[in-house]
């Protein structure tokens, strides 16, 4: 018994310890510490090996990870399958299935639906504006999406996310307006394309209106060949940046989803490459199998 007790109470320091531990760094970047093991584990003969993609993020002084997946073949293609498993915070990826859940519950009437500016100093200058909710998608807008989030309560976006299943995301009222920018909220790359997935072929439990409508405000090229459908994000976790693309191009006869997920190598951060190449280096790898002309 005397030795059940100290057991016990090993195990209840060592937890108040990374508890402590999770108190006093909040911010500090996450550790991708997925083993070989456990990816070999997890692996199957659909995860090809991608060193070009490895060279197009070296190019652009960036790492991480570019996951393709190809719906035809099911084949999912990277250059960093470790990356790819880890979880990262959703940053404005979310602005996607935030949508979804804003015109399931009815808290935004349909795309058209205006967002008026306060007239307040905004992180950037295009969220400036009052903002209908395809150009709030498009111009990324975190002050529109926290209205959003805010009319559709804690309750309801909590049984959303599991009702979707997406990433690992819990919502109270505190983080409310901002957890998908900080807090208890990640998704991985794998599971960005699995929603994705089930989104485009149209298996969530959503309506076809709401469907129709989130396709179209995704919407970041169209012509004769393909439509490309899309979303990035950025988070920032102290001096730790985080950068997302994700989405799918559709052909005539094939689909192509992906989600890139990378951090900048060099302290000296430059903002605009950052958000430019982020997507630049998907493009590049999607152009390995299907011709964009971006």
């Amino acid at each position: 018994m005397k030795k059940l007790l100290i057991l016990c109470f090993c195990i209840f320091c060592f937890s108040c310890k990374k508890e402590a531990e999770k108190a006093l760094a909040p911010n500090a970047p996450k550790e991708y510490k997925i083993s070989e093991e456990e990816l070999t584990k997890r692996t199957k003969d659909n995860l090809i090996k991608k060193e070009s993609f490895q060279k197009i993020i070296d190019s652009v002084h960036l790492k991480g990870s570019i996951l393709l997946y190809d719906a035809k073949t099911e084949l999912y293609y990277s250059n960093d399958f470790i990356w790819a498993f880890e979880e990262q915070l959703p940053a404005s990826t979310y602005k996607i299935p935030n949508s979804i859940i804003a015109l399931e519950t009815k808290a935004v009437a349909d795309q058209n639906t205006i967002f008026k500016w306060n007239g307040e100093k905004r992180f950037f200058k295009s969220w400036e504006a009052d903002l209908t909710l395809h150009q709030a998608f498009q111009r990324s807008c975190v002050p529109c999406y926290q209205e959003v989030a805010r009319k559709i309560g804690v309750k309801r976006m909590n049984a959303y996310i599991e009702k979707l299943q997406y990433g690992n995301i819990k919502v109270d009222s505190i983080n409310l307006d901002n957890f998908w920018l900080r807090g208890n909220a990640s998704i991985s790359q794998f599971q960005q394309i699995d929603f994705l997935k089930r989104f485009q072929q149209e298996s969530l439990p959503i309506s076809k209106r709401t469907s129709t409508i989130v396709k179209e405000i995704m919407i970041l090229k169209e012509t004769d060949n393909y439509v490309l459908r899309g979303k990035t994000g950025w988070s920032i976790e102290g001096e730790h940046h985080n950068g997302w693309f994700v989405g799918y191009v559709e052909s005539s006869n094939h689909v192509f989803f992906f989600a890139t997920n990378v951090a900048p190598t060099s302290k000296d951060f430059d903002q605009k490459a950052f958000q430019k190449n982020r997507k630049e280096v998907t493009y590049k790898a999607l152009g390995e199998f299907i011709n964009l002309s971006i």
